[in-house]
């Protein structure tokens, strides 16, 4: 069954085109990770599904419903956390997030206190004095202490360090097992590799893969970065490497998992001096991947005051 479902989605503003035929679908218990670099239309569609923005064609609907004619209905039983987080500055926290709960009408105090605590977010404090992980961690506590069926996460861990990245993915492994649907948009791929079921991928307002991560294996792999005692001058022959680049005698590419193993053994044949391990970032995959930037990234990234990169 499909929570949320946009088909042949377009927005257009004037004569630019954020979003291009865009085809999503989340199924009821389904984490459903969508990402893109800065720009390539994800804030766009999320405020499409939102009701702020009515398509130019195409179709969105969430729980078989319009997004624009029924968004007072749906937004009912959806939970939306942005990436960028603006609070009254007069108000505490804990103030912020009780108004949220009251609006929606619900009863959310012991999750309320739970996610507080879990947080370690102090709710007596102004608004005004947090720090951007603070006011992220008010938004998270008012949105997940209530019982949606649909989250829909914009960049919801910006701002919060590693620890409280972990118990957001802890949320998120328990609302998907609690049967719950979470639309979760982010650069941050190592956050998308672990909860996410499906994956979209966003360029240019076109969605350019979907699929489950094993579908998209050739994304999720390691980046190494390399120093050896002697060149190593067939390295382009080995198999599962992609995007070498060199730079003053260290050499930087991605590996694919199956493939570790064996570069590994290649690299330790000419005399290992510097060997780092990472998983590669949005921006190395779209530009190992997907390479060269266009006008339209541009324009869509400036439409939204962000800077592309």
């Amino acid at each position: 069954m499909s929570i949320l479902k946009t088909t042949a989605l377009t927005k257009k503003f004037g004569d630019f085109t954020a979003l291009d035929g865009v085809d999503i679908e989340v199924a009821k218990g389904e984490v459903y990770g969508f990402i893109g670099p800065n720009g390539a239309g994800k804030s766009t569609t999320i405020r499409v599904l939102l009701g702020l923005l009515k398509v130019t064609s195409g179709t969105a609907e969430i729980f078989g419903q319009d997004v624009w004619e029924d968004a007072v209905d749906i937004h009912k039983r959806v939970a939306y956390v942005p990436g960028d987080v603006n609070l009254w500055p007069n108000l505490t926290g804990g103030e912020v997030i009780d108004l949220f709960l009251k609006l929606r009408g619900s009863n959310g105090k012991t999750r309320r206190e739970e996610l507080i605590r879990k947080f370690d977010l102090d709710p007596t404090k102004k608004c005004r004095t947090y720090s951007k992980g603070n006011r992220q961690k008010v938004a998270l506590v008012a949105a997940l202490s209530t019982d949606a069926d649909l989250y829909i996460l914009d960049e919801p861990t910006s701002g919060l360090d590693p620890l409280m990245e972990r118990v957001f993915q802890e949320w998120v492994r328990e609302a998907k097992a609690q049967g719950k649907s979470i639309l979760l948009s982010s650069h941050i791929l190592s956050e998308v590799e672990k909860l996410c079921d499906k994956v979209a991928i966003i360029r240019q307002g076109k969605i350019i893969e979907t699929g489950t991560l094993q579908e998209l294996r050739h994304l999720t792999g390691t980046v190494l970065t390399v120093e050896t005692k002697r060149p190593m001058p067939s390295l382009h022959e080995v198999g599962g490497i992609q995007g070498i680049q060199e730079k003053q005698g260290v050499l930087s590419f991605q590996v694919d998992a199956e493939e570790l193993d064996q570069v590994i053994r290649y690299i330790s044949g000419f005399g290992v001096v510097k060997l780092e391990s990472s998983p590669p970032t949005l921006e190395e995959l779209f530009m190992r991947h997907y390479e060269g930037g266009s006008s339209a990234d541009k324009q869509e990234a400036a439409y939204h005051g962000q800077k592309l990169v």
